[in-house]
C-alpha cells in the first residue's frame, strides 16, 4: 500500500535551479517571513491576512472557513472581516499554503483529509473556493491528515501527518501539480526500513517540511499520529502509551532526487522548521513541543549536517508546550509561541548556536500561530491548536492579534474575537496583496 514513486524528473531539477537563481537574487520588499523561496512576493505592506478557521458547534454556521481580514490602516474596514467562505462541516481546519505563483491558498483537514483550495487572486479580498480534493488518502497510497503546504514550482508539496493502516504517526511527503493532480509520494524513513547514517533515529513521523535550494537539501520534521492528535489533550496527555508515540527525529533529504540522507535525533516532537533566510545562512531552527528546546540544523565546517540543542523555551518542566515560530528576515531574531502559558518569547538568534531571550508577552490565555512581516514591524498572533487540544472555559480565548513592533515592545494594532464574530478557532494565516497582481 505504502507507494514509493520515482523521483522528479531532471527537467524540474534543472527548472527548480533556474527558479531559484532568480528568486534569491529578487528584492523582497515586503511579506511574511519563512515562506518558501519559489513563491512570488508581496511588493508593499500586506492589504488582507486570510485566516483558515475551525468550525464550532453552535458559532456561527459551525463550518470550517477561511476568514480574511482588511489589515490596509487607509481603509475604513481596518481590523474587521471583510469576507468568509465556509467549505461545510467541521474537517480540522488546521495548516494551509499558497502556490509559488501566489494565485491560489491550499487549505486543509487534519481529519478526514480533504483539501481545499481557494483562488485569491481574482479577488484578494473576497476570495473563493475553486474546487476540492477528496482523495488525498487514495491518491498518495495511504497517506492521512495533510498539514504542511510548501510551495515548489509549478506544484505543492505536502507534509502528512498519519496513514491509513495504523492511523498512527508513520507519514509521508506527498506532491500534487498547482492544479491539483496528484504526482507522487515519499514516505518519511524508520528503522526498521532505512540504511541512511543516523538511521537508528529515525522514526516515520511527519510535520513539516521544508527546503534549502541553494544546498539542494529538504529538512522534515515530526509529531504524532492521528490517534493522537484528534484526542482530547488532558485524556491523552494522562496515557503514557500514547505519549510514547510521538516523534523524535528530523531528516535531511537531497531535494532534486527527493532521496532521504541522514536522521537526526531531536527528542520531544520537533515541529515547525524556519530555514535562515539570508544567503550565506546554511542552517534551520525548530523547537521541540514536550522537552521545549530550540535546535539548530547546520552544515558544520566539514559540510556535514548536525543537529544540536541551542537553548531552553521557558520551563520545560511546566511543559510550555512551544508550537509556533517566525524567524526574522535579517535572521537576527525569532519568535516562538508557547501554547499552555500563551507566551510569545523573542530570542537573538544573530549566534544561532547561542540564542537569547531579549523579550516576552502574554499574548492570551492560550496562543498558537504567529506571522511577521518581512520588515519586522507587524506581528500577527491566533489562538487555536487542535480542536481537542484548546483549552477549555474561560481560557478558550479565540482570537487575531495584530501588533507593532518597535524594537522594544509589542504595540497593539487590533483585534478580533472570532468567539463574538460567530466564526470559530483561528488558526493558521497568509498575507494577500492587490499589488501582486497588478490591481
Amino acid at each position: 500500500m505504502f507507494r514509493h514513486l520515482r523521483p522528479p524528473l531532471s527537467l524540474f531539477s534543472a527548472l527548480s535551479f533556474i527558479l531559484t537563481l532568480v528568486v534569491l537574487h529578487t528584492p523582497a520588499w515586503s511579506d511574511e517571513t519563512c515562506q518558501s523561496p519559489y513563491m512570488a512576493k508581496i511588493t508593499g505592506v500586506e492589504e488582507f491576512v486570510y485566516v483558515w478557521t475551525l468550525g464550532a458547534e453552535g458559532v456561527g454556521d459551525g463550518s470550517d472557513k477561511l476568514v480574511t481580514v482588511d489589515v490596509r490602516e487607509d481603509s475604513e474596514t481596518f481590523g474587521q472581516v471583510i469576507a468568509s467562505v465556509s467549505v461545510g462541516g467541521r474537517h480540522e481546519a488546521h495548516h494551509g499554503g499558497l502556490t509559488d505563483d501566489r494565485r491560489y491558498f491550499w487549505v486543509g483537514g487534519l481529519d478526514d483529509s480533504q483539501i481545499y483550495i481557494f483562488d485569491i487572486y481574482s479577488d484578494p479580498a473576497n476570495p473563493r473556493l475553486h474546487t476540492t480534493i477528496h482523495d488525498f488518502e487514495a491518491a498518495s497510497g495511504g497517506a492521512v491528515g495533510p498539514h504542511v503546504y510548501y510551495a515548489l514550482p509549478g506544484r505543492m508539496m505536502i507534509a502528512s501527518l498519519s496513514n491509513s493502516t495504523d492511523k498512527g504517526g508513520q507519514a509521508a511527503i506527498v506532491e500534487y501539480t498547482n492544479s491539483g493532480s496528484y504526482i507522487s509520494t515519499h514516505w518519511i524513513p524508520n528503522a526498521a526500513t532505512s540504511t541512511i547514517p543516523g538511521a537508528e533515529f529515525a522514526d516515520g513521523y511527519g510535520y513539516d517540511a521544508r527546503v534549502l535550494p541553494r544546498k539542494n537539501v529538504m529538512l522534515s520534521s515530526s509529531f504524532t499520529g492521528h490517534n493522537n492528535y484528534m484526542r482530547d489533550l488532558e485524556d491523552l496527555m494522562s496515557d503514557d502509551e500514547a505519549m510514547a508515540n510521538f516523534g523524535n527525529s528530523m531528516v535531511l533529504w537531497n531535494l532534486h532526487t527527493r532521496q532521504p540522507l541522514k536522521a537526526f535525533s531531536t527528542p520531544g516532537a520537533p515541529l515547525e522548521i524556519r530555514w535562515a533566510i539570508q544567503d550565506d545562512h546554511n542552517y534551520a531552527f525548530t523547537t521541540t513541543a514536550l522537552t521545549s528546546k530550540i535546535w539548530l540544523v547546520y552544515e558544520d565546517d566539514q559540510g556535514e549536517w548536525q543537529a544540536d540543542a541551542v537553548a531552553d523555551i521557558g520551563n520545560a518542566a511546566d511543559i510550555p508546550l512551544p508550537v509556533d515560530i517566525s524567524l526574522s528576515s535579517d535572521d537576527n531574531f525569532l519568535w516562538v509561541d508557547t501554547f499552555m502559558d500563551g507566551m510569545a518569547r523573542l530570542f537573538d538568534v544573530s549566534d544561532p548556536h547561542n540564542p537569547k531571550q531579549v523579550f516576552e508577552k502574554k499574548i492570551g490565555a492560550q496562543v498558537n500561530m504567529v506571522s511577521q512581516s518581512w520588515d519586522g514591524k507587524r506581528v500577527y498572533f491566533t489562538s487555536s491548536l487542535l480542536a481537542n487540544w484548546d483549552k477549555k472555559g474561560a481560557d478558550n480565548e479565540q482570537y487575531l492579534k495584530a501588533y507593532t513592533w518597535n524594537g522594544e515592545a509589542l504595540v497593539d494594532r487590533f483585534e478580533i474575537d472570532f468567539w463574538a464574530a460567530g466564526l470559530g478557532r483561528p488558526h493558521v494565516m497568509r498575507f494577500g496583496s492587490r499589488a501582486l497582481y497588478g490591481m
